[in-house]
């Protein structure tokens, strides 16, 4: 498939978002509709991504690249839409970073060239498909994680069965204590980094890899050093790799980065002393929509610790908004909307951004006090003063935390402009 054929994909009102009765159309064609989402041509709860939230974030992440030295393989989990992982190559991406089996072959399928799985790659199938693809297309640049003896052994004796006719290459993942996946201690890398090298050159070492976003302290502060810390652990598993000759030739890749510290990850490998190149890979999935709680608020934080970053303009602007009308109002301080947990993201409840009465042109910020105190699957409560303005019939815009949970619930989404025009949507392989 090609990016073409999204756009033949043909939208009729059996898709979530479409309105009812429609005659079938191709996804391509969607702006030629001359649908606006505030005069209410399409029925909500509706997605939306912001043309001009999307332009601005790509632009200013490659300002930060381009001023850390570091490169980005963003992780398409988050979107799950070629589409957007081909803007996300157009304004310069490495690779595109992904978690599983099925995130690979829809990649593929769509003709993404360097890929990486931030991942172990296990289990008879997914082996099976990676090794097919990398003898059928030479150049297909794919990587992958190794934190065990086990996994090694696996892949060599696969890799010699299938016949590959070039090395599998590997990132040794360092992890740490109540992580996710990874090597505890520089000595178990090593004896991970050792398989690797005796594998009959079935399987390279390329770098070193992990995942510092789950690191927890007591304060934002302790946080930031525990990624420190953490990420200097990686630099020491790449320093012993390297003082034993473990590295195939080539840069070592040193990677990490999710998206809440990958100025501090930019900033730390930077200053790794290998005594070679090295290639710095960020993995940020979340910059380019970004959000209006969990990574507003990283953002915030990240513009503390690193002011000198100001100067590359105003800082990442959430493109996902979701909209929802007011669909009673049972009690003179609650209100239930139209939008539930078959809709949006619920790590934290989504928060209300803005109003708009149907017949009005403009949209209204949200007077204080109207907070979201849950979600069914369906319907969203809310709490508000008595003396609110919200009518039932009325619409409701809202941010929300986690935009890779969102996605998720959307086949299709529409692209809009700051007049809420619509002008193009992307489609989503969950």
């Amino acid at each position: 498939m090609t990016q073409g054929d999204i756009g033949d994909f043909i939208l009729d009102h059996t898709v979530k978002g479409m309105p009812g009765g429609i005659a079938p159309f191709r996804l391509g064609d969607i702006g030629r509709q001359g649908w606006n989402v505030l005069r209410e041509d399409l029925p909500l709860p509706l997605a939306v991504l912001k043309e001009s939230a999307l332009t601005h974030n790509g632009s200013w992440m490659r300002r930060f690249l381009e001023e850390s030295g570091a490169v980005i393989a963003p992780h398409g989990k988050t979107t799950m839409s070629p589409q957007l992982f081909d803007r996300q190559m157009q304004d310069g991406a490495w690779a595109i970073t992904v978690a599983t089996a099925h995130q690979i072959q829809v990649a593929r399928e769509f003709g993404f060239q360097r890929i990486v799985l931030a991942n172990q790659l296990v289990g008879r199938q997914a082996i099976r498909y990676v090794l097919e693809e990398l003898r059928r297309d030479p150049g297909f640049d794919f990587y992958c994680l190794a934190d065990s003896t086990a996994n090694v052994r696996r892949l060599a004796e696969a890799a010699q069965a299938a016949g590959l006719n070039r090395p599998l290459q590997l990132l040794l993942e360092g992890g740490f204590a109540g992580g996710r996946t990874g090597c505890r201690s520089v000595a178990a890398a090593l004896e991970v980094a050792r398989a690797i090298g005796t594998s009959g050159n079935r399987l390279v070492l390329r770098g070193v890899e992990g995942f510092e976003g789950l690191s927890r302290g007591a304060s934002p502060e302790d946080s930031e050093k525990q990624v420190a810390d953490f990420l200097d652990f990686l630099v020491e598993i790449a320093a012993s790799c390297e003082a034993e000759g473990l590295f195939a030739p080539g840069p070592i890749i040193l990677s990490a980065g999710g998206s809440k510290y990958y100025d501090i990850v930019a900033a730390r490998f930077r200053q790794a002393k290998l005594g070679r190149e090295t290639l710095v890979v960020t993995r940020s999935g979340c910059y380019l929509t970004h959000d209006s709680i969990l990574y507003r608020q990283a953002f915030e934080r990240l513009a503390q610790r690193s002011p000198e970053l100001g100067h590359l303009g105003t800082g990442l602007l959430p493109a996902l908004e979701l909209w929802a009308y007011v669909q009673s109002r049972p009690e003179p301080t609650k209100a239930l909307l139209t939008l539930g947990k078959r809709d949006i993201s619920y790590d934290d409840l989504p928060v209300a951004l803005k109003w708009l009465r149907p017949g009005e042109s403009k949209p209204s910020p949200m007077p204080p006090g109207h907070l979201v105190t849950g979600l069914n699957d369906q319907h969203c409560h809310m709490t508000l003063p008595a003396d609110s303005p919200l009518a039932v019939g009325d619409m409701v815009c809202f941010g929300m935390s986690h935009p890779c949970l969102t996605f998720d619930k959307w086949q299709v989404i529409g692209v809009v402009d700051d007049d809420y025009n619509l002008v193009s949507a992307v489609r989503t392989f969950f």
